[in-house]
């Protein structure tokens, strides 16, 4: 399996989680980074087999932006102590090399200076990936035009001799202008600029941002599986008890340790044939909603989505909303 890593802005996570689970089901991330979470301290969210370090942002008593890496806990992995006044968090995570994972959410309307930029970088370990929705627009990533926001990026960029993965794709979909941005950004270093392929999805997954999917080139990294385990409640007792049956040859040795070891391995033997086990791969996440129905409303969705993309008409648009506010109302 390939070793993915997730980037997306959810605007919500608590009103998307079904559309997050759909995607740790997919692709089964190592982590998840994602902006706009708008989760307040209060709220503890849990996804099965991975684990949540996150920063809230609450203004006015409302929760408001946020981020959060959803990261797997099959890998060893520790939080990155990072000081800055920005929406953050960073994590180290053990990839046969440590790499750093560090998710960004910068509002389009709040001032950012440069050095609390830079302030950030030079807190993260080298070897790095800088993810998140920085709301900055540059014909160097594929904006038509080039705003402040998107110079300091550059700037920052260009300053801290960092490598920009994206291609020409496309991240966000503004709806009120019905035209497609770049906002969504992933930075690395130099060392690990050609380890990692960059897509984006093509479903919005009821967000306005499309997913950025990183897959890493190297496909001999594995995860680690699940330690099978024997479903005794299922076992041939009959055809055990037969084939486990014990002869004087097996313990006919000088060495205790070998008899006892060849009278070991047949009792397992025999446990494999008559016994099943469990399976060794990582559970997916269980999704209660999903039905024929819902699945037939979702193919719908998602037949308008595609259409709308490349006919993006107003009666297209007006057909796509339709949809998807059908398939929720069924979910």
């Amino acid at each position: 399996m390939s070793i993915n890593l997730i980037s997306w802005n959810c605007h919500g996570f608590r009103a998307h989680s079904p559309e997050f689970k759909t995607l740790i089901n997919k692709y089964q991330p190592i982590c998840v980074c994602i902006q706009e979470t708008y989760l307040s301290p209060n709220i503890d969210p849990r996804i099965a087999n991975y684990s949540f370090l996150r920063k809230d942002n609450i203004n006015n008593s409302r929760a408001t932006g946020g981020v959060a890496i959803v990261y797997s806990n099959l890998f060893p992995s520790k939080p990155v102590c990072i000081n800055t006044p920005l929406q953050a968090v960073a994590i180290q995570i053990h990839i046969k090399m440590p790499i750093t994972v560090c998710t960004i959410y910068l509002p389009p309307h709040q001032t950012i200076s440069l050095n609390e930029l830079d302030n950030l970088i030079v807190q993260l370990p080298t070897k790095f990936i800088l993810l998140g929705d920085l709301n900055g627009h540059s014909t160097l990533w594929g904006s038509d035009t080039t705003n402040n926001r998107g110079l300091q990026i550059e700037k920052l960029i260009s300053d801290n001799s960092l490598c920009l993965l994206n291609d020409s794709s496309y991240t966000h979909f503004h709806q009120p202008s019905r035209t497609f941005q770049t906002i969504d950004l992933t930075i690395c270093t130099p060392s690990i600029f050609t380890r990692w392929n960059f897509s984006t999805e093509d479903n919005l997954y009821n967000s306005d941002h499309f997913p950025i999917l990183l897959t890493h080139s190297d496909n001999s990294i594995t995860f680690t599986k699940r330690p099978a385990r024997f479903i005794f409640d299922k076992a041939n007792w009959p055809l055990f008890t037969v084939i486990s049956e014990l002869t004087v040859d097996m313990a006919q040795s000088h060495d205790i340790d070998i008899a006892v070891e060849n009278i070991t391995n047949h009792i397992l033997a025999a446990a494999d044939i008559a016994i099943p086990k469990t399976s060794d791969k990582q559970p997916r996440l269980w999704k209660p909603w999903w039905d024929e129905k819902y699945a037939k409303a979702f193919r719908i969705q998602k037949r308008c989505w595609d259409r709308f993309r490349r006919y993006p008409t107003t009666e297209n648009f007006i057909n796509f909303k339709k949809a998807k506010a059908m398939a929720r109302r069924i979910k």
